[in-house]
């Protein structure tokens, strides 16, 4: 079904928001808690990090070229250099934190926040274009599973300890809500946790679910047709890497001495190579 290989093996607290740079044919993912992003370049093999001054857990990437960086208050531009304020998203509020996010296809950049003790209902989800943040769903717990159909038209999401997964339609050309969010896939009562999630080109959603050692696949038609069992116990999400690979992050948060033991993997980074064709999707371009 799937062959399962190590990309990284530094363990992060809370290995997050993975991010494949087609241009730079390079991997960046965050480590939450220790406010750190690495970076894996597919060319030379080689792994970096970037010291980061808040936690953060997400990125993009503007028209020209600057990093675009969720953070705990909010976006900020990298050039290389610098690190300069793009947006406020609930900067007023040290309880919260920025958690999961993802570009629509017009550029617009969906992102959940959640209480740093994932306080219930502290989070919220905003979308963030051309210049201006907008509050989309509050009374947020954990926000993930956020992705996007290929044409623009379907958003998904989920508030991990509801376990459902939402689908709302959505402006092809704005990536705003154009309804109420409908019910998908009710996971509630199973194992594990929906986290972070990424639509293919054919509309298949794949999933990590936290707690459950798997990543797993959903039909557009919200059937759950593929379960790829993973070695970590904490799988937080996927993201394409060219041709059938998709990069998944992890964690040994919140996992004490015995557990880590169990799962001496837990924080490494992984590529799951498909055994079927897929399309895989690239994130677009953020619309400043």
């Amino acid at each position: 079904m799937a062959a399962i290989d190590f990309l990284s093996r530094t363990h992060c607290h809370l290995g997050e928001g993975p991010f494949f740079c087609d241009r730079r044919d390079t991997l960046f993912w965050f480590d939450i808690v220790e406010k750190k992003r690495y970076a894996h370049d597919f060319a030379t093999g080689t792994e970096t990090v970037l010291d980061l001054p808040e936690m953060a857990s997400a990125m993009g990437v503007a028209a020209d070229g600057r990093d675009v960086i969720f953070t705990e208050t909010g976006l900020l531009l990298w050039d290389g250099t610098d690190l300069t304020r793009c947006a406020a998203i609930e900067a007023d509020n040290p309880q919260t934190r920025s958690n999961d996010a993802r570009i629509h296809p017009s550029g617009a950049f969906w992102l959940g926040t959640m209480g740093k003790g994932a306080e219930p209902g502290s989070g919220a989800i905003y979308r963030w274009f051309a210049g201006s943040v907008d509050l989309l769903f509050d009374n947020i717990t954990i926000p993930n599973a956020i992705c996007f159909s290929p044409d623009g038209t379907t958003a998904w999401f989920t508030d991990t300890p509801t376990g459902k997964l939402m689908r709302v339609a959505t402006d092809p050309a704005t990536g705003a809500p154009t309804g109420e969010p409908q019910l998908f896939f009710d996971h509630s009562g199973g194992t594990g946790g929906l986290d972070g999630a990424v639509c293919d080109g054919g509309g298949n959603i794949w999933n990590a679910r936290w707690g459950a050692s798997a990543l797993d696949c959903y039909a557009p038609d919200g059937t759950r047709t593929t379960t790829i069992d993973l070695p970590v116990t904490q799988p937080s999400c996927p993201a394409f890497v060219g041709g059938n690979r998709l990069a998944v992050t992890s964690a040994w948060e919140n996992m004490d001495a015995a557990a880590r033991t169990a799962d001496p993997d837990a924080g490494a980074t992984l590529i799951v190579t498909l055994d079927v064709d897929i399309e895989p999707r690239f994130e677009p371009a953020l619309h400043l």
